[in-house]
Order: C-alpha cells, then sequence, then structure tokens
C-alpha cells in the first residue's frame, strides 16, 4: 500500500504578471497507511489555478519576493486504493479482507491478482470465514501486490479444515520462504516471513546498468519479479492450500544484503539455485534478505553499474553486508556474456582483480565504507568448483581468492565466513556419488546445492558470533558440512517449471564437435 507521486519543483520568476514555471518531474515512492497508489495529474498553467485545484494556501506574494524559488508541490489526480489482507477462496470474505477467487487475476487497476497461469481450485468447507475456504493447485501458483520497495512483513495461513495439506512458499525470484509446511487433517498453520522488493530507479541523475536477464530495453520494464514495483509469493509442493495472506509493511526490520555474482543471485530458472535464494529460510523477522547479486558480477562491475550505489541508497545502520566475489574476478581474458561483445565494460581485462592485491584491497574499502554507514560487513569467500568428471573438489579452480578474501577480512577489521572451506568439506562428505547432484555444473550449484550452501553461511554467522543469529529459525541449528544432510534422495523441496530466460547478448554459439 503506498502513495505514487512526483516530486515537480517549479520555478517562478516576478517578471511575469501571471508567473510561469518550469517543471521537472522526478518519480519517488513513498509508504502510506492506508496504502494508496495515486497517479499523478497534470501540471495547470497558472498558479493561481494551480494552487486552487490543489488547495494549496495561497502564497503568490511570498514567492514573488523571490527572485528564483523552487518548491515541491504534490499532485494527485486519481486514488486507487490497494488492500493489505486478503481472503483466498470462493465463500464467504472475512471481515476487514479483500477476497481472491480463482479468477482474480492481477491487474495494475486494482494492484492485486493471480499471476497469468495459475490454475488454481477453489474449496469451500463453511465454518470460518478466514479458514472455511481456500485456493489449492496440482502444482504451483502466483499472487502478486503492487507495492513500493521495500520490507514487508508477510503472514499466510495454511491449511484445510477438510483435509491435510503441504505448502512451499517462495517470493519474487525463487527465494525459499517456507519449506514443506505441513497441516494434519482439519489443522492449520500460521506462518509469518520478511521479504524485501526492490525497484530499478537510482536518486535522480543516477542510473542501474540492468542486464537483458534482468530489464527489458525495449519494452522498458522487468524481465524477472527481482526488479518490478510488485512483491510476488509463489505457493506449491504436494498439496498446497491457501487461506489467507496479510503484507504489512515493515520499515524497522533489519536488512541483510547479498552482494556477489551467478553463485549468490536469485536465479530466474531451474536447474540453477544458489545459496542466495535459500537463506531466507533460515530467518525469522524482523530479518529481511534482500538479495543484490547478479551474474557476470566483479567487485568492479558492481561499482561502475551502480549496483553499490543501490544498496548504500538504502542501507540503514545495523544492517549487514554479505559479499561474496571471486569467480569473476579472477577472469582476465575474453568477455562477460552478459554484455553485447561491442560493449568494452564486459571485457574481462577490465574487471579483472589480483587476488591478494586489488580484489583483497576493494573487498576492505567496500567493508569501511559499509561501516561507515552504520552497517556490518560481512566478507565470504567464494565457494569451491566441483570437476564434473571426477565429482571431487576442484583444487585449483579459485586459486588465491579465499585467502585473499580472509586477508581483506582482517584488513577491514570485520566479519568473516569461509564458505571456501565449508564448501570443500560439502563436496567432500557428498562424496563422487552425490556431490554432481548439488551442481549443475562445475561452478554453479542447483536448489539442492544452494540450500545445502545456505547451511553453510548460517553456520559461518554462528561463528562469526553476530547478532544476527539471534534470529535464526530453531530448527538451523545442527548442521554438519563434512555430514551434509538432507542427501539428494530425500530433498523435498519441489522445482520448479523451468521458464524462458533471454539469451545474454554476448553468448557466442559454437557448433557441437561430433
Amino acid at each position: 500500500m503506498y502513495v505514487k507521486y512526483m516530486y515537480l519543483y517549479r520555478a517562478f520568476t516576478i517578471f511575469s504578471s501571471a508567473p510561469y514555471m518550469t517543471t521537472f518531474a522526478v518519480p519517488f515512492p513513498t509508504r502510506l497507511s492506508p496504502v494508496v497508489r495515486m497517479q499523478t495529474g497534470v501540471c495547470l498553467p497558472g498558479l493561481m489555478s494551480l494552487s486552487e485545484g490543489l488547495g494549496v494556501p495561497l502564497l503568490v506574494s511570498l514567492f514573488r519576493v523571490l527572485l528564483l524559488a523552487c518548491v515541491p508541490i504534490f499532485i494527485c489526480a486519481q486514488t486507487v486504493q490497494v488492500p493489505q489482507k486478503f481472503d483466498f477462496g470462493g465463500g464467504r470474505v472475512a471481515t476487514g479482507y479483500t477476497q481472491v477467487s480463482a479468477a482474480t487475476m492481477f491487474s495494475p487497476a486494482t494492484g492485486y491478482g493471480l499471476e497469468p497461469g495459475a490454475r488454481v481450485k477453489e474449496t469451500d468447507r463453511g465454518g470460518d470465514l478466514l479458514r472455511g475456504d481456500f485456493l489449492t493447485h496440482d502444482s504451483l501458483f502466483r499472487f502478486s501486490v503492487a507495492v513500493p520497495e521495500g520490507n514487508y512483513r508477510v503472514t499466510v495461513i495454511l491449511g484445510d479444515a477438510g483435509g491435510t495439506s503441504r505448502t512451499t512458499v517462495k517470493a519474487e525470484t525463487g527465494r525459499l520462504m517456507l519449506e514443506g509446511v505441513a497441516t494434519p487433517h482439519g489443522g492449520f498453520e500460521v506462518c509469518t516471513f520478511m521479504v524485501n522488493t526492490r525497484h530499478a530507479r537510482l536518486s535522480p541523475g543516477n542510473k542501474l546498468k540492468l542486464d537483458v536477464r534482468e530489464w527489458d530495453p525495449v519494452k522498458n520494464q522487468a524481465v524477472t519479479a527481482t526488479w518490478d514495483d510488485k512483491l510476488t509469493l509463489q505457493f506449491s509442493d504436494e498439496r498446497p492450500c491457501v487461506c489467507a495472506v496479510e503484507i504489512v509493511p515493515a520499515d524497522t526490520s533489519i536488512t541483510v544484503f547479498l552482494m556477489g555474482d551467478s553463485t549468490v543471485t536469485d536465479q530466474a530458472t531451474e536447474p540453477y539455485g544458489t545459496w542466495g535464494q535459500q537463506l531466507s529460510r533460515w530467518f525469522r523477522p524482523p530479518v529481511s534478505i534482500a538479495n543484490h547479486a547478479e551474474s557476470g558480477q566483479t567487485l568492479k562491475a558492481f561499482r561502475f553499474q551502480r549496483r553499490w550505489d543501490k544498496v548504500m541508497e538504502q542501507i540503514k545502520p545495523g544492517d549487514y553486508v554479505l559479499m561474496q566475489f571471486g569467480h569473476n574476478d579472477l577472469n582476465q581474458r575474453g568477455h562477460d556474456a552478459m554484455w553485447a561483445v561491442e560493449d568494452k565494460a564486459g571485457d574481462w581485462v577490465n574487471t579483472h582483480a589480483d587476488a591478494l592485491t586489488d580484489y583483497k584491497w576493494l573487498l576492505a574499502v567496500n567493508a569501511v565504507e559499509i561501516k561507515r554507514r552504520g552497517g556490518i560487513p560481512v566478507i565470504v569467500s567464494p565457494m569451491t568448483k566441483m570437476d564434473r568428471r571426477t565429482g571431487l573438489v576442484n583444487e585449483t579452480g579459485m586459486g588465491a581468492y579465499p585467502q585473499g578474501a580472509r586477508e581483506a577480512s582482517e584488513l577491514a577489521g570485520c566479519a568473516f565466513i569461509d564458505l571456501y572451506a565449508m564448501s570443500v568439506e560439502v563436496v567432500k562428505g557428498l562424496g563422487p556419488q552425490y556431490a554432481p547432484a548439488a551442481y549443475v555444473d562445475g561452478l554453479h550449484t542447483n536448489t539442492y546445492g544452494g540450500y545445502l550452501l545456505s547451511r553453510c553461511v548460517v553456520e559461518g554467522l554462528r561463528k562469526a558470533r553476530l547478532d544476527l543469529v539471534q534470529y535464526l529459525t530453531p530448527d538451523a541449528e545442527g548442521f554438519v558440512p563434512s555430514r551434509p544432510a538432507p542427501l539428494p534422495e530425500t530433498f523435498r523441496i519441489p522445482l520448479d517449471p523451468p521458464v524462458p530466460v533471454p539469451t545474454p547478448p554476448g553468448m557466442v554459439f559454437r557448433p557441437v564437435a561430433r
């Protein structure tokens, strides 16, 4: 729920009996309660009619005293209420809730609804207005609400008054929130978790450089749920039964920002999956995970693509920043396929950072800057690679970068998570029989591998004795990297159907050798 408006900076002059104005429009979202979406109105030609139209006190005489004055004025034309509490199902609606039936598809006009492709089923058991009916699906369905960027406390009621249910909940682009919540016959579970959303805008005068897997430059819109103006929830598993959803702004939450590359990012489609996507699973409110990692990133690219600026605009004292780089920083030749070949900023020679010199110093500088803003930096050594032919650890794949990450943390005097060492233990613990089941290739993990490494990161936070660990879920304890569990055959998080992903413009297709 929010107000979407524009700051209109108007320059008034005294050299005219009817003051003229020049207008600079800057989109700027803010949150109010109750939440309202406002469309920007049209600037009226004269100051008198403008003041009358807005109901603003007439301060013409004051403005004319000034040779030039810039005054922010809000304009709103029409308002659209976006609800926060939703009653799922086709039965009677609980007081204070908005109904979401099988026919309630998302619309910008309403600001909420099911995403396209959802073939949900309505069931009404009667009785309790909120828990008596629900929506379910044989596979998965998604529900979105238009919100501004920020953190939100989401509460869901899951269950079936006349049966059993099992529901896994993900948010935005595959972020695991709830794992396999099972309810007995006639039972219900009320679960609360935090979701971070963001949009693709920076402060005026600045612009993010997003790749084609994030943003469609032709349509000028987000490709995935990561950068849109919605909060998207996905419900799946054996029998997801959703009775109600409530979404509440949570500005005072603790945000854990993630910076990194494709081994950390919110991967858009299976089979890829990262520890960054699974980390939310292990935290209770008020902790919210904001994953700003992206494929192809290096320490230098993260800066010049303005991703660093996006995090720094949002960070507040007490927030955390986990940084894992190295997989792309080591590249010295060739080109980052995420960018067209003519974009020389994508040449690896321009973003390479030597492990024990500029890589180490850049990490340390980042950590110090985060500290200056009151944040808590945590440097994470890059996870190991695996030899797909043997299922064994690629001993030389990361070179000196894990050492450089450790030394950077010592330089900056900040917390350090040795994910490299723990990921080596995981691969060795799984052994040649199971280790390939955790990787898509020799570098990227799948959902199962990302799940195991997310548990390693949690153990690293615990070893670093950070205050953040007080918000871990009760079942976050007890993971031993050298004895990774679960094994692949007992891993029950359902895989999502693959979705089309735009081909990076720098991708060069070579004929398969025969």
